[in-house]
């Protein structure tokens, strides 16, 4: 419990965030917090770098309880054990770092005995255990709260900045807890890369269930940035642990005004708050087999073979590459409205994705083409058309068509026709590999999918396996069952992510951050494909700024932006209001 919000159990996931002003400015800290719960904060966050600040979080408390704000306020305690005592006697949680709480940062090499890390380990009880005992004592609760970017000598002579340090710093912590019989506990392990906070937690799991603990976990990407680009980071590594099912309370650190920071959190929570049974939905398709690879806790590429696709190659080695679809309604001017994809230098065009429909569409492929490859732009086009449609074999002779997208667009496609379906399957494979030509093959489920691919596989190995589906945690599930299938192993086909339609922006941004976070910092996906063909531009910008938030293809400079607090002494957010 914090204060009287219950952190984890069965308990709905908990939104928070934090004040960005001086803490000593009583009246904007109180008018800050109130925006960020009538935002939806359940928990707020206040700074507390010095006794004197702490001393305030009684007048800040007080003014919120006369304005009939009940929430609970946590006050974030960096270096000075002193403030935490002080700070404990006003608020419902106090988070520290155990990277600077009783150590200060001298970065120095040093080789430590294990009778001299005994030592440390002593001194840091000794001043952190009066704390603890204070805690107790009035009822409140802790946050031992990692930081990837503030660990301690200590720790870096030992584990260096992995993840095994940053849970190795936080257990420290936590045992001097259990020893003196204090159980009211959240952990967090904060990075700016969320392949290295996703790591961090799920070691942290399973070295807690080693342990026997079962401490809620706070989830959140530290110096995430702002706009798209923080939102994404924070999807990313929030959404893919929240599929674990990881997480209980979440804040997402955006340099803006921290009000605007609650509807991200919303609607990254938002799939996983049904919580009754006391986690969230995290079963695997039937024939589940393993993962990809035997680590969970470091990121590794899953092995794939290259396959060639016009003047570029998915799998392999290659970066993973990006696809966006050619429009709801593909035509020739359509893909050079306003020069959208004209110029694109930050942002390379390399596939577009053209449903053909009619005979009409084809005719409208070739026409982009032939006007993209004028202007000096020639992305590889990859026709999308059912199997069993005329228009297949004759897609494969365009020279505009560099492959076919075999699209089975229901989980049923195969019931009752299946000998048909598969006979259309393999004489378009048969004439692929005569064109010399690719073939991607996509289906609603992994088991469908799984079937096509076998029944292709006897005639063309150049093939590239995809997934269309309306749910993206369903098509997580069902893109770890395929990338684990023993088959799907041996044969090591790229995989190319593609994910669901959503009507509103802001809500799709999320949910394609979860899908392409957990599987990209998992390392399946050899290709990408966020659009819908709504605007072609924000469709190519969002797939580039989502493999750049995944940390797995660089495309522009990578910032690192507290999201500032009073003990910054720096305000950003005003720095960038008098800018704009």
């Amino acid at each position: 419990m914090v204060g009287d919000v219950p952190v984890g159990g069965t308990h709905p996931i908990v939104l928070q965030s934090m004040a960005t002003t001086k803490t000593q400015n009583t009246e904007a800290t109180v008018a800050q917090s109130i925006r960020m719960i009538k935002s939806g904060a359940q928990i707020v966050r206040i700074t507390a770098p010095t006794e004197v600040d702490a001393k305030n979080l009684k007048n800040i408390r007080a003014a919120l309880t006369a304005q009939g704000y009940k929430t609970p306020i946590v006050a974030d305690i960096h270096f000075r054990p002193e403030a935490a005592m002080e700070a404990a006697n006003w608020v419902e949680k106090v988070r520290v770092n155990p990277g600077n709480f009783t150590d200060s940062k001298a970065f120095k090499i040093r080789e430590y005995t294990d009778a001299q890390y005994n030592e440390e380990l002593e001194r840091i009880e000794e001043r952190f255990a009066p704390l603890v005992l204070k805690l107790k004592k009035l009822g409140r609760a802790i946050r031992v709260g990692t930081n990837h970017g503030s660990l301690s000598d200590r720790i870096m002579n030992r584990y260096g900045d992995s993840p095994e340090g940053m849970v190795e710093s936080a257990l420290e912590f936590v045992r001097i807890c259990r020893k003196n019989n204090f159980h009211d506990i959240i952990l967090s392990m904060k990075a700016s890369n969320p392949k290295v906070m996703i790591a961090a937690y799920r070691l942290l799991a399973a070295q807690m269930t080693l342990e026997g603990m079962d401490y809620p976990f706070h989830l959140g990407v530290t110096e995430a940035g702002d706009g798209e680009d923080g939102r994404i980071k924070s999807a990313i590594g929030i959404g893919s642990l929240l599929e674990d099912g990881i997480g209980d309370t979440i804040r997402v650190s955006l340099t803006e005004d921290p009000e605007f920071e609650l509807p991200a959190c919303q609607m990254i929570a938002a799939p996983y708050q049904n919580r009754k049974d006391g986690s969230v939905n995290v079963s695997v398709p039937a024939g589940w087999t393993g993962a990809h690879t035997d680590n969970f806790y470091h990121y590794s590429r899953r092995p794939s073979r290259t396959v060639n696709v016009g003047p570029f190659s998915i799998g392999g080695e290659t970066t993973v590459r990006t696809v966006i679809h050619g429009g709801l309604n593909p035509t020739a001017e359509n893909m050079v409205l306003e020069g959208q994809l004209r110029d694109s230098k930050d942002f390379p065009l390399e596939f577009v994705e053209w449903n053909l429909e009619s005979q009409k569409t084809l005719l409208d492929l070739r026409a982009s083409y032939e006007t993209l490859k004028k202007q000096g732009n020639s992305p590889a086009y990859l026709a999308r058309v059912r199997p069993s449609s005329p228009l297949t074999l004759e897609a494969l002779k365009e020279e505009g068509v560099h492959a076919v997208c075999l699209a089975f667009p229901e989980a049923q496609s195969l019931n009752g026709n299946t000998a048909s379906e598969l006979e259309a399957c393999q004489r378009v494979a048969r004439e692929a590999k005569t064109q010399g030509k690719p073939l991607f093959l996509e289906a609603h489920d992994a088991q469908t999918l799984l079937t096509v691919a076998k029944s292709v596989a006897s005639i063309t190995w150049n093939i590239v396996l995809s997934l269309d589906g309306q749910d993206a945690s369903s098509l997580i599930r069902q893109y770890r069952f395929l990338a684990a299938d023993p088959f799907i192993k041996e044969s090591a086909f790229p995989i190319h992510l593609k994910a669901p339609k959503n009507d509103s922006y802001a809500e799709h941004r999320i949910q394609a951050s979860i899908l392409f976070g957990s599987l990209l910092c998992d390392g399946i996906g050899d290709s990408v494909q966020a659009g819908v063909g709504r605007d072609l531009k924000q469709d190519l910008t969002l797939v580039y700024n989502l493999l750049q938030g995944a940390g797995v293809r660089i495309s522009k400079t990578e910032y690192v932006s507290c999201p500032s607090c009073g003990r910054t002494l720096f305000d950003r957010q005003g720095c960038r209001r008098s800018l704009n």
